[in-house]
Parts: structure tokens; C-alpha cells; sequence
């Protein structure tokens, strides 16, 4: 695609990093195929490329964004599945990212689309705030028949019905891993992501990857002063805050290579390990950061990827199991992790079933089912249609996005890959199977 962006533009790192990639998409439309808003609403503004056209007139022209370009850039889910679809290599998610950074800095937004934004900003990465925020809505619960045909009907307020829609009925059980010994013979040390909200909602899953990587003789090490990925306020276009909450994990992970050494920086929740990745994308303009930027992100690792390439511990229980298998749109599209989850849960001894439209993105995307929850509905209400057909026993997935999307609508289990591994080589069986012979 042309493009007109002026030298002194082109001097911004962003804007030059934008141009790249809008010159190299070609129109041929192959991203709309793929795209989850342009598959639902049929709208050219709603498919990669005519956001494209969108953010391309809005940075080259220095516009002060309209309400109606905001509306089409909002809508999009960040899901990558364009990436995978792409033959020219374009780099959608790096270009999104930049117009809702623009966005924020150039446009004001309605009182209460402000308000919900910094809310989450201020609640969700922060654990401690995110619990009493819970709790808090757990409180309120019970009054969600009465209030929800009353906030559906005010646009401003459907936010808040999704929320207190999404919030756990019952607090989790258990405290999150701080850490693992390596069972037997030591073969390395790997750092494990804490995360923000995974670990309140199901801090049994990285209890199970703590024990898995420690049964492969690895030591699992949760820094504390990791946090959250900064993924959150990427995506709400806060880009400063994003970079702080980047710049503080590679500083908490430096120390650990630098110091005892780290052979991986394993992440269980896939949207928070696409953003580690890109960590030296992020940072790439900052001296003091780059380089520290682009060696954390080198040894980012799904826990996935990471038992695929160590080798998966000997399995002393088969649960037979039809498993559905909910490929998550950042490890799928965002990290190109399509197979190791499959193989993995297979080699276990479960049956290992992929749904419909396996490409598609279940409408979590971050907060995205909280501030688009009518389109978040349909295409989870679309997702587990088709999850309902194959009659698993159980449904994976490697996001705690997607897992709180899909439980919402199901009675089916939903559970992390890694709890399944980790049951059948030995570790807990997971609540919803307790009664099961192991």
C-alpha cells in the first residue's frame, strides 16, 4: 500500500514501525476471511484491512480520531488470526496496537467508557485489587436478574453487566505457587511467570505447572517482583504504562539470568506470553532496555513449547478422556504454538478433539468480553456451539481468558492443559474430576 508519511514522521520510531507495515499490505483481502468481527458483521471497516485504510488516514494526516474510526478500531479483538491468514507478512498487531495508543492520547471518549477503562486499568493488573474487586461483585450477584435486563438496555452500562457476569460465583481454593524444588537430578532453572489475574481466578494452574516442571527436574523459580505483563494496558492503548509494566519484568527476570540463570521464563496464560515475546519489539527505543528486552523475550516459552522440547515426564495414570481442545488465538495466531498442546495431551492418553472454526476467537481478548460484550456473546455463545458437538468430557485451553469465556456458557469442565498433564504424570486430579479413578 502507498503511503505519504513525511521525514519528520518517519523520525518517530512508531510512526516509521506503522508505515512498515502498511506498505506491505497488498488489498488482497485475505484477512477478512479469518476475521472474527468481519465474519459477524459483514463490514469492510470491521476487517484488518479496512482498519488499515482507517489508521493509515488517521496517522499520516495527524487526525484528531472520529468517533466512527474509535467504534471500528475498538471492535477489534487483537485476536492475530489475520496474521496467520496474511501472505505478505503484515504485521496487523503491531499497527492496532499504535492507532489505540493514538487513540488514547488524541481522542476523548464518553464519561463512562473513561471511567470503565481506568477502572480496569487500575484493578485487574493488580492481584490484591482484583480479589477485593471480586469479592466485591460477588456481593452483587445475586441482584443480577433484577439489574441485567436494566444495564443490557443502557449501552454505556452493558460493561458492568459483563463484569459482574464474568466474576467467579465462589472464591478460589488454594494460594498461587511461589515456587518449585527440581524432583531428582537437577537439569536446570526456569523462571514462571506470577501473572495478575490468572492467579486469582485459578491459581491451581500454575501450581500445576510448577509441579509438572519440577517432575521434569527443573527448579521453578516466581520472582515477586514479576507482575503483570503489561498485555492489559497495551491493548487499552495506555502505552506508557504497558512499557513500565515490560521494563519491570525484564528487570525482575535480568536478575535471575544474571544471577543463579534461567534456561526458560515459562508463561501459562498465552495472552500474557505473546506480549513477553514482544517485549523487544516494545522496547526497541529504549537504550537502557533493548537489549535486556530482546534476550528476555528470547527465552519467553509457553509451558507448552516448553515440556514439547524437554519431553513430557512418564504418564502413570491415563484418564481416558475425550478432550475438547480450544486453541487460544495468541498462542495459535500470536506465537504460531498450534501442535505441542495437541501432541502433549495426546502422548497423556487423552482423545484429543479440535471444534469447528478452530481459528476463530471465543470474544475473551483480554477485556474485551467487558468492553464489547455484545460481540464477546456471540462469539462465545458461537464457540461453544461447536465445543457442545464433539461430546468432550472436558475442554483445554492455554488462556485464562479463554477458560473464564467458555466456563461462562458450558457445563463442560474447562481446564488448562497443563492441569491435564500434570494429572496424568502424577500430580492432583483436578476438582471437577475428583470422584474419578486415577
Amino acid at each position: 500500500m502507498r503511503t505519504s508519511f513525511t521525514p519528520e514522521q518517519r523520525r518517530d520510531p512508531a510512526m516509521a514501525a506503522s508505515e512498515a507495515v502498511i506498505r506491505k499490505c497488498v488489498h488482497c483481502g485475505f484477512c477478512t476471511a479469518t476475521c472474527p468481527t468481519y465474519v459477524l458483521l459483514g463490514d469492510e471497516l470491521d476487517s484488518p484491512r479496512g482498519r488499515i485504510y482507517l489508521t493509515k488516514e488517521m496517522l499520516e494526516n495527524q487526525q484528531k480520531p472520529t468517533a466512527e474510526v474509535v467504534k471500528h478500531i475498538d471492535r477489534c479483538l487483537s485476536c492475530m488470526s489475520c496474521l496467520t491468514t496474511c501472505p505478505s507478512g503484515v504485521h496487523y498487531g503491531h499497527l492496532v496496537d499504535h492507532a489505540r495508543a493514538y487513540i488514547e492520547a488524541n481522542y476523548q471518549r464518553p464519561l463512562l467508557d473513561r471511567l470503565t477503562r481506568r477502572v480496569l486499568a487500575a484493578v485487574l493488573p493488580y492481584p490484591r485489587r482484583f480479589r477485593i474487586a471480586i469479592g466485591l461483585a460477588r456481593l452483587a450477584q445475586p441482584l443480577l436478574p433484577a439489574l441485567s435486563p436494566i444495564l443490557r438496555s443502557i449501552k454505556a452500562l452493558q460493561p458492568v453487566s459483563a463484569m459482574l457476569a464474568l466474576a467467579p460465583t465462589k472464591p478460589a481454593k488454594g494460594l498461587p505457587t511461589k515456587g518449585a524444588e527440581a524432583e531428582g537430578a537437577r537439569l536446570g532453572r526456569v523462571a514462571m511467570l506470577g501473572g495478575c489475574a490468572e492467579p486469582v481466578l485459578r491459581p491451581e494452574i500454575g501450581r500445576s505447572a510448577a509441579s509438572l516442571i519440577s517432575r521434569m527436574g527443573y527448579e521453578v523459580v516466581v520472582p515477586p517482583s514479576a507482575g503483570c505483563c503489561g498485555a492489559l494496558v497495551h491493548h487499552l492503548g495506555q502505552e506508557e504504562a504497558a512499557l513500565a509494566s515490560a521494563r519491570r519484568n525484564v528487570d525482575a527476570w535480568m536478575a535471575q539470568i544474571e544471577g543463579q540463570g534461567l534456561e526458560a521464563i515459562i508463561v501459562t496464560a498465552s495472552g500474557c506470553g505473546t506480549t513477553i515475546k514482544d517485549y523487544g519489539f516494545m522496547l526497541r527505543a529504549d537504550p537502557a532496555y533493548a537489549a535486556k528486552a530482546e534476550r528476555v523475550s528470547s527465552l519467553a516459552m509457553d509451558i507448552s513449547e516448553f515440556v514439547a522440547a524437554k519431553g513430557l515426564p512418564p504418564v502413570t495414570c491415563a484418564p481416558n478422556l475425550i478432550v475438547a481442545y480450544q486453541s487460544a488465538c495468541s498462542l495459535q495466531h500470536g506465537q504460531k504454538v498450534t501442535r505441542a498442546p495437541q501432541d502433549l495431551l495426546t502422548a497423556a492418553g487423552y482423545q484429543v478433539r479440535q471444534p469447528a472454526e478452530a481459528h476463530l476467537c471465543c470474544g475473551s481478548a483480554g477485556t474485551y468480553n467487558i468492553l464489547q460484550p455484545v460481540i464477546a456473546a456471540q462469539l462465545g455463545d458461537r464457540k461453544v456451539a461447536h465445543i457442545a458437538k464433539l461430546s468432550a468430557d472436558v475442554i483445554a485451553t492455554g488462556n485464562i481468558g479463554c477458560a473464564t469465556q467458555i466456563a461462562s456458557r458450558t457445563g463442560t469442565p474447562v481446564l488448562h492443559t497443563v492441569q491435564l498433564l500434570d494429572w496424568a504424570t502424577g500430580g492432583p486430579v483436578p476438582e471437577a474430576f475428583s470422584s474419578h479413578p486415577s
